[in-house]
């Protein structure tokens, strides 16, 4: 099933970590299918060895015909999470999609993460979702279509030995997305998490030596995710912590191939098992 006939003309999107990655790609996607993007994260000035900035994800989109604007945004600094929402709303009018994209990756025990990394990894992961989505939520009320995602994994009834200030944080996120569900089922708004079966190629998963390419896939499945989550009646589809091919298969995908970084290959769920060993598909 082909995702090219999902028109978010008109939305705006506000996405937080679009400088490289899964967030420039969605950034790129909902542009692509219409939507206003917001393109904010830290990085307004190339650094050596680290591609992208938010400024050059806003000219790409602009450069294929979208409309967007970059806002600089550390989600920990309340201030400047307000900044960048206000400036949305100035520039666009309004906000109908909210992406927590913006992460921190530590995956080390106990003793290997002291408590100013234990402090980094939950102020911008749990925290972070969570003062994005609290600055942004008087706007959304305003929409008729309002979707907000946190990139985080269901949450297992298990303890995460070896992995415990990242999966906390993690699973912070996804906590936060569905209880808010709970509160805003009245308003409706949907607030729903996702998450990767398999690892998706990026900068993170190529400096944290995640597995080789053939084990990874490419944002594109994240993007046709989304995009199936946003074109989804808010009041009905609310509440939930989705894997990225289950809600693709919900929607008749039934062939992944196509998402595969290496042509033939066919990555296992490296990233469901990251929380869940267990994990079978």
């Amino acid at each position: 099933m082909a995702f090219d006939d999902v028109d978010f003309e008109g939305r705006t999107a506000f996405i937080t970590g679009t400088s490289r990655g899964i967030g420039k790609a969605i950034a790129l996607d909902l542009a692509d299918r219409g939507a206003n993007v917001v393109s904010t994260g830290k990085t307004v000035d190339g650094r050596e060895g680290l591609p992208g900035t938010i400024v050059e994800t806003t000219e790409e989109i602009r450069e294929r015909g979208g409309d967007s604007i970059w806002c600089q945004l550390d989600v920990r600094d309340d201030d400047s999470v307000r900044t960048a929402i206000d400036e949305t709303v100035d520039a666009f009018g309004g906000i109908d999609f909210v992406v927590n994209n913006a992460g921190a990756i530590h995956i080390a025990g106990f003793e290997d993460t002291p408590p100013k990394r234990f402090d980094l990894l939950m102020d911008v992961n749990a925290r972070g979702a969570y003062a994005t989505t609290h600055a942004a939520l008087p706007h959304l009320r305003e929409s008729d279509r309002a979707h907000v995602v946190t990139f985080s994994p269901p949450m297992p009834a298990r303890p995460a030995p070896g992995k415990v200030a990242y999966a906390l944080s993690k699973y912070g996120m996804t906590f936060i997305a569905q209880s808010l569900a709970g509160e805003l089922a009245a308003d409706d708004i949907g607030v729903n998490a996702l998450w990767p079966v398999a690892a998706i190629e990026s900068e993170a998963t190529r400096h944290f030596g995640m597995g080789t390419p053939e084990d990874w896939r490419t944002p594109q499945i994240m993007c046709d995710a989304v995009a199936e989550l946003f074109s989804r009646d808010p009041r009905d589809c609310t509440g939930n912590a989705f894997y990225d091919e289950e809600l693709l298969s919900e929607a008749g995908v039934d062939d992944f191939a196509s998402y595969a970084v290496v042509e033939g290959s066919d990555p296992g769920p490296m990233s469901a098992r990251l929380f869940d060993p267990d994990y079978e598909r």
